[in-house]
């Protein structure tokens, strides 16, 4: 018995079986990964791409009548790269804006008891005119002539590999892509009319 014991002892064979048992699942979880990583990039390219373009149509005075179709051929050039996608997946959004100067920038209000924030007891500038403070002084939708546009695009994608679930990490991606362009001087810009509300 003893010189079996020591016969296994000395023997070497299958030694690379057990180190690849210990290497394969790191190694798996690299390649995985790399690959994950590869593929959301690439989605981010695409989106990216695609919303500069949906941006450039969406300034043109012709554009302005296309806004569905600008939305479809947004749609369909993401469903390119992931065709399991639905339209809920996919949001899209615009606020259009006087100048650049105003992008995400909030209504300004009276600030009466210093905290930074607006309350509802304060008076405020209604520069959108829907009658309440909001924190960025846009208007939903492409607005019209040298107006300024914020087009941007959301989307909510399964990730390529399912083993993001094994290791209790979220199997849902998000890419999001922004782009802000003044609409073409096709016509005279707009007045944009403020009102001063008190509550």
């Amino acid at each position: 018995m003893r010189a079996a014991f020591a016969r296994l002892r000395r023997d070497r064979e299958g030694v690379t079986i057990i180190e690849f048992a210990i290497v394969a699942p790191v190694l798996l979880v690299f390649i995985f990964g790399i690959l994950d990583l590869g593929h959301g990039l690439y989605m981010q390219s695409v989106l990216q791409g695609t919303v500069q373009n949906a941006g450039r149509d969406a300034g043109l005075e012709s554009g302005r009548v296309g806004q569905a179709a600008i939305d479809a051929d947004v749609r369909e050039r993401i469903k390119a790269v992931m065709p399991y996608l639905d339209d809920d997946d996919i949001a899209i959004e615009r606020q259009n804006y006087e100048t650049f100067s105003d992008v995400d920038v909030p209504e300004d209000f009276d600030d009466m008891n210093g905290s930074g924030a607006y309350d509802d007891n304060e008076c405020f500038t209604d520069r959108n005119n829907n009658g309440q403070w909001d924190p960025d002084v846009g208007a939903d939708g492409l607005g019209g002539a040298d107006d300024v546009v914020q087009y941007e695009v959301t989307v909510t994608y399964d990730r390529l590999l399912p083993f993001w679930r094994m290791l209790d990490l979220p199997h849902r991606g998000v890419a999001q892509a922004t782009t802000v362009m003044r609409n073409q001087p096709f016509g005279q810009q707009a007045t944009r009319r403020s009102v001063r509300i008190c509550p």
